[in-house]
């Protein structure tokens, strides 16, 4: 067969200069929007080129211009004000001790976090317009055709900026659905592969619905996933990526919802591409679910072989293997080679250095050139 190809989640470390106008931005300061505009460009750019100069086979825009993968949205919609209430993951419950030394050390980032309280209706398009325009300006400087985009899932939206507005969850689950869909569509029919971002079916079981029991939880994924399908009903699904993930931070994940218990319900969703974490020491072993689950042929699984919390860069005999394991469970035709998660999901925020987060990449690169040798 063919190279296995590589890709990874999404996000990239922002520069300092574009981080500090970001957060400047999040909290209503006044800033030279020209300047701003000017940055992210250069960002952008430079980020794409990075990727092709390390061999990444499918490319982003490394999520430059948003604070972070999910609450950029309170800026292109309107219908939310105030501030939600803040809930920690239940692992970091447990260690108190653990929790306060996060955020002493300023582990913790602080932006905006609103919670919906009136109509949601589009206030503003223009910064999806800069953000496709920036990236297939990138990519067709670098001389490269595949890129995707990162996405806000109905879902994630509806965990991270509570209901205040809405008769009930579901109804406001179906008006993100419905509004999201413009800027899904949009992605895609400019030639960008879609990545839907998805940690209300993992990271949202042990933080926002906490204090649900199991059985509550899978329906309300399985309501999570009728609202994505509606929202991404007019793009093929070829072109739409799926990143489910448990929360990029270092914890113990004491309380993560089994994949074997999510999976089932994320395959229902119309997209051909899930990346899953795979690499950390709480979920490596779940290509094991794979031996009973089938993957319908028409669908692609892009296991993390790469931790995107530790700065230790993994060996390209290490990559290699993890894609030969998944391999034993899924066919090669149908291995995307990834990383368990962004490495800057917050701007300014992420365990990795940034130039350790290339040298990561470059290693994922190598890893499945190995590996494609011998599958």
């Amino acid at each position: 067969m063919g190279k296995i190809k590589t890709t990874h989640v999404g996000s990239l470390p922002r520069s300092y200069e574009l981080s500090d106008l970001l957060f400047k931005k999040d909290q209503n300061q006044k800033i030279d929007l020209n300047k701003f505009d000017q940055i992210v460009s250069r960002d952008v750019n430079e980020v794409v080129k990075k990727q092709i100069n390390v061999g990444i086979d499918i490319v982003s825009d490394g999520e430059m211009s948003k604070i972070s993968y999910a609450t950029y949205v309170k800026d292109r919609l309107d219908g939310f004000s105030g501030e939600s209430e803040r809930k920690a993951p239940k692992d970091l419950d447990d260690f108190p001790s653990y929790k306060e030394r996060i955020a002493r050390t300023g582990g913790t980032p602080k932006y905006t976090r609103p919670c919906c309280t009136g109509e949601l209706k589009i206030k503003d398009k223009s910064s999806l317009t800069k953000d496709i325009s920036n990236f297939k300006e990138a990519l067709n400087k670098n001389n490269h055709k595949t890129g995707f985009m990162n996405a806000a899932s109905p879902g994630v939206i509806s965990a991270f900026f509570p209901n205040k507005f809405y008769k009930n969850d579901d109804d406001y689950l179906e008006n993100l659905s419905n509004l999201m869909k413009e800027e899904y569509e949009e992605i895609t029919s400019n030639g960008i592969k879609l990545q839907l971002d998805c940690p209300d079916l993992a990271l949202a079981r042990h933080m926002t619905f906490k204090d649900l029991d199991e059985k509550e939880f899978l329906i309300r994924a399985e309501k999570q996933i009728e609202c994505l399908n509606n929202a991404i009903k007019n793009i093929d699904s070829s072109n739409i990526r799926l990143h489910i993930c448990w929360g990029n931070y270092e914890g113990p994940h004491l309380h993560d919802i089994p994949l074997e218990k999510i999976m089932p319900i994320a395959l229902k969703a119309n997209v051909q591409t899930y990346l899953i974490e795979s690499s950390n020491p709480r979920h490596s072993h779940e290509w094991q679910i794979f031996e009973n689950l089938k993957v319908p042929n028409d669908k692609i699984i892009a296991p993390g072989v790469i931790d995107s919390t530790t700065n230790f860069v993994e060996h390209p005999e290490v990559v290699k293997n993890r894609i030969l394991t998944f391999s034993k469970v899924i066919d090669a035709e149908q291995l995307l080679a990834g990383t368990d998660c962004g490495f800057s999901t917050f701007a300014g925020f992420g365990n990795v250095d940034e130039n350790i987060v290339y040298k990561k990449l470059e290693s994922l690169v190598k890893g499945s050139e190995l590996a494609s040798k011998v599958i």
